[in-house]
């Protein structure tokens, strides 16, 4: 029975393609699929761009605003505390 398992894997073995061949294989379907990438063009790109910046400035300031309430309300209400206590 062990016979039969050391054979099988020898075969098995034997049957793979090499290192190199498997690299050089992924080389050519990497080759072959980088071609068939679309990029955008420039003027849409930029427009995506300003886009994006726009939203992180209005999210930055919402954020600023809402850290501001937030610091001022919880300092209120230790001001408040200390008054009480």
């Amino acid at each position: 029975m062990a016979e039969k398992e050391t054979k099988a894997a020898s075969e098995k073995k034997a049957k793979k393609p090499s290192v190199f061949s498997r690299i050089g294989a992924w080389f050519r379907s990497l080759r072959s699929e980088s071609r068939k990438i679309s990029w955008a063009s420039w003027p849409s790109v930029r427009k995506n761009t300003v886009i994006v910046l726009v939203c992180v400035i209005i999210l930055g300031a919402v954020l600023a605003l809402v850290d501001y309430l937030l610091s001022g309300t919880i300092g209120a209400m230790g001001t408040l505390a200390e008054k009480i206590f």
